[in-house]
Formats: C-alpha cells, sequence, structure tokens
C-alpha cells in the first residue's frame, strides 16, 4: 500500500494482550498518515484499545466496543482462570478485612487465596495503569490532537473505558451513542451506503472463510495474489478396551472353589 495514503482498517476481534494492539498501532501509525477504524460487529477488549488510535472510528447501529479493563489468568488447581485485575484486587481486600474480624473463617478462604502468587496484586495493578496510559496517549496523539485540553479528555475517555464498576463485564456492549457522550469522533456507517455494502461485504467473505475451510490466517494483495494458513482434522483412532469373558456365574464359582480346596487336600 502507498506510504501516502491514510488507512482503513476493518476491525473485527474479541481483543488479546495490550502490549499486542500497543505494537499494531505502533507500526500502522507509523506506516501511513492517517488510520481510520472500521467496525462492522464488535472490536472487544485490546481491539477497543487499537480504535481509540483512530483519527475517526466508522460504526453501525450493531456494532459495538467493550471495555479496556485488564484480565488477569490464575493458574488454579483446578487448572487456569481468568478474572478482572479490579475482581481480584477487590476480592484480596474482602478476604483481609473479613479475616482480620473473624480469624476463623481462614478455612473458607484458602481454597481461593492459594491461587493468589507473589506480585498478583501489583501485576493486577500494573495492568490497569498501562491499558489506561496507552488509550491516553493514543486519544492526546492523534483523534484529540485539535483539542486545547486533549490530555484531560483523553484521560477521562481512558477511565471510563477501563472502569469495571461502571461495566461489571468485560463483555459489556459500548455502542456508538455511548462513545459520542465521552467525546468519541464517530461516523455511522449507515451514511454511506456504498461504504457499508464494501466493508459487510468484506467481513461476510472473510468470516465464511475462516468458519468454514480452516483458514485461520489470510494475507492478500489488491492484484487477486494471496497466502492463506489452514489447519485440518486429522482423526485418530482411539484405542478400544478388549472384551472380556463375562464373570462366572454363582454356581461356578463355587465349583472352581470345590476343585481348589480339593486340590490343596489331596496334597
Amino acid at each position: 500500500l502507498p506510504k501516502r495514503d491514510p488507512l482503513d482498517l476493518i476491525l473485527h476481534s474479541p481483543g488479546g494482550a495490550a502490549e499486542v494492539a500497543e505494537g499494531i498501532v505502533d507500526y500502522l501509525r507509523g506506516r501511513f498518515p492517517g488510520l481510520r477504524v472500521i467496525v462492522p460487529v464488535a472490536a472487544m477488549s485490546a481491539a477497543s484499545m487499537i480504535s481509540m488510535a483512530a483519527d475517526e472510528i466508522i460504526m453501525g447501529a450493531h456494532s459495538q466496543l467493550g471495555p479496556i479493563d485488564p484480565q488477569i489468568t490464575l493458574l488454579t488447581p483446578e487448572g487456569p482462570r481468568s478474572a478482572p485485575s479490579a475482581a481480584i484486587i477487590r476480592q484480596f481486600k474482602e478476604a483481609r478485612d473479613d479475616l482480620m474480624k473473624y480469624p476463623g473463617h481462614t478455612a473458607a478462604w484458602v481454597p481461593i487465596l492459594r491461587s493468589f502468587t507473589p506480585a498478583l496484586l501489583q501485576r493486577c495493578k500494573d495492568a490497569e495503569e498501562l491499558s489506561k496510559e496507552i488509550v491516553t496517549n493514543w486519544l492526546t496523539t492523534y483523534m484529540f490532537s485539535d483539542l486545547p485540553d486533549a490530555p484531560d479528555k483523553a484521560k477521562a475517555v481512558a477511565d471510563f473505558l477501563g472502569n469495571y464498576d461502571r461495566f461489571r463485564s468485560h463483555a459489556r456492549r459500548i455502542d456508538r451513542n455511548n462513545l459520542r457522550e465521552q467525546g468519541i469522533k464517530v461516523i455511522d456507517l449507515e451514511d454511506d451506503q456504498k461504504l457499508q455494502d464494501l466493508v459487510l461485504s468484506v467481513h461476510h467473505a472473510i468470516s465464511h472463510l475462516m468458519d468454514k475451510t480452516g483458514t485461520t490466517k489470510i494475507v492478500e494483495n489488491h492484484i487477486g495474489k494471496a497466502w492463506l494458513r489452514q489447519v485440518g482434522v486429522i482423526p485418530v483412532p482411539v484405542p478400544q478396551p478388549q472384551p472380556t469373558e463375562p464373570p462366572p456365574n454363582r454356581q461356578e464359582r463355587r465349583a472352581t472353589a470345590s476343585r481348589k480346596r480339593k486340590g490343596r487336600g489331596s496334597g
């Protein structure tokens, strides 16, 4: 793509790591003079963060972003479990306060607190600060760059998106009207019917390709050359237990035991 032209990024993702989002944005903003993010359905979590690095966002009535509060994976005896960083901090404080008043509750809290590894609470705090800091910097540098109070407005938006107490769920929907109330520049996809048809056609084509063919990655250029990574399902036979002789009935067991006794007696 020409470096002189701004980029349209069609973004549909459940999210991921903030550090990965930061790398994607650093590359795109360093490579192209402008960035417009188009959300056909949902750009959640770290994908919501990427949206905040755009000059403007295009969304349909059905489109949504999501909260950016970090999710932390804990290794528990029952397997890995994910939880919001704010909820982990809150539960630790609840346990501390409860045990100070009622030390006898220790046995009830041990199964929960045993998953709190060293530095976990600090890791939760750092993750929250990182996601908000990244979004604040992006908004200040790009979307709000022409505003005299850009840093303050950017911080307010980051605090809004990262407010676990407000959303109470990482999957909570944030529509375009909610974003406009925060000062985010959002354009309605329905305002340009040609663009809407193009965007949804691309989205549906890629969705069908990845859902129905085992394709996990596609790189394609403007002249129809493409590279695809596909995975297939390989059937693996599962060994079946060999049939065993049915246990003898009571009469047969007695006869076998009687023969054994007679054998011992004759010896």
